[in-house]
């Protein structure tokens, strides 16, 4: 790819730079250049600049699996040589089956859009795991219901979905038209930086097109859903910043299939704030709210202040969190990461 310069040349703060960024610079860097990682592959990674998009040049040994699609960075000038990542004021990352260490999804958001439509998509609990990430990664989310326009009523799923966490913003939209633009304006605004998550089929890349503007030429691929199960097809491959219209920046991921949370305690403490304020009343401090006397818990259960499919989904993430949360074993000073469980 060519280092062309853009139409419209950005300001920093067009590109979501802010006083955080700046105090990280030292005396020796007021001359690099400030640049917003674009899109990240094996062996190459893209950025933004003030001037539009430029090819990084990247020093021997360097691995891109550091860095994240919206990471901001420093570089010589005139080679564009990557120097230095400064720190990250969010970072979305999930945990891979298998994988070592957290793969990263996405860095400097502001917003989380966790899309997802009203059809046999819909889903409380895989939303629910969505958003432990996002409560973790210190990101706003909101839930983003497509296809709102092939349901006689999306209320119910807009109900479903705004129970899910307190204070959970939730809109509902039809991807494909002007109005989504509108709907989601109040993210969108000039440096603000949303991410889209969800599964294949439920609009993503719709929705991305949308909020861009895209010509047809430049228009991500989309795909369709099975009418048996709604499910959709990756169309979607990588992840990539791309410019909103209304003068925000959007990245866009491809869909999740499986999604296993770890090292998300403060994230489920947050989505289930109605269990988690109840706990400390329990009559024992190890309470496992399942059969002990005196539990606040299956009171709250019992009197209908509470869901019992509620409370087993909270079990279900703790207990995936647990197994799979690092924990730092050995003599001091010398410790290192073992799992405290099985993978499920």
């Amino acid at each position: 790819m060519k280092n062309k310069p853009s139409l419209a040349i950005h300001s920093l703060p067009a590109l979501g730079w802010s006083d955080f960024y700046e105090e990280q610079l030292a005396a020796d860097e007021a001359n690099l250049a400030r640049l917003r990682i674009a899109t990240v592959h094996r062996s190459r990674m893209t950025a933004e600049s003030i001037f539009g998009p430029v090819k990084l040049k990247l020093a021997p040994r360097m691995n891109t699996a550091d860095f994240a699609v919206g990471d901001w960075i420093l570089a010589e000038p005139d080679t564009n040589l990557l120097v230095r990542r400064l720190d990250r004021q969010s970072l979305l990352e999930r945990q891979t089956m298998g994988g070592r260490t957290p793969q990263l999804i996405a860095a400097n958001l502001d917003t989380l859009f966790i899309v997802t439509s009203c059809n046999d998509d819909f889903n409380p609990a895989r939303l629910e795991r969505y958003l432990a990430l996002a409560n973790e990664a210190d990101t706003r989310p909101v839930i983003v219901l497509t296809k709102a326009d092939q349901v006689e009523d999306a209320s119910p799923y807009q109900q479903q979905a705004a129970a899910l966490q307190r204070d959970l913003e939730v809109v509902t939209l039809n991807a494909k038209t002007q109005s989504a633009v509108t709907t989601l304006a109040p993210w969108c605004g000039e440096g603000q930086t949303v991410a889209l998550v969800g599964s294949s089929g439920v609009g993503k890349s719709t929705l991305l097109n949308t909020l861009a503007a895209k010509p047809q030429e430049e228009a991500q691929l989309t795909g369709g859903i099975r009418e048996g199960d709604a499910k959709g097809r990756h169309t979607t491959t990588s992840r990539s910043l791309h410019a909103i219209a209304t003068g925000g920046w959007v990245i866009d991921t491809p869909g999740m299939r499986t999604l296993h949370v770890s090292d998300v305690a403060a994230g489920l403490d947050v989505l289930f704030a109605e269990i988690t304020e109840l706990a400390p009343q329990c009559q024992f401090r190890d309470c496992t709210h399942l059969h002990e006397p005196g539990c606040k818990v299956q009171e709250a259960i019992k009197a209908g202040t509470l869901d019992a499919d509620r409370l087993d989904r909270w079990r279900k993430l703790s207990n995936e969190n647990r197994e799979n949360t690092p924990t730092l074993t050995g003599a001091r000073g010398n410790k290192r990461p073992e799992k405290s469980g099985k993978r499920r």
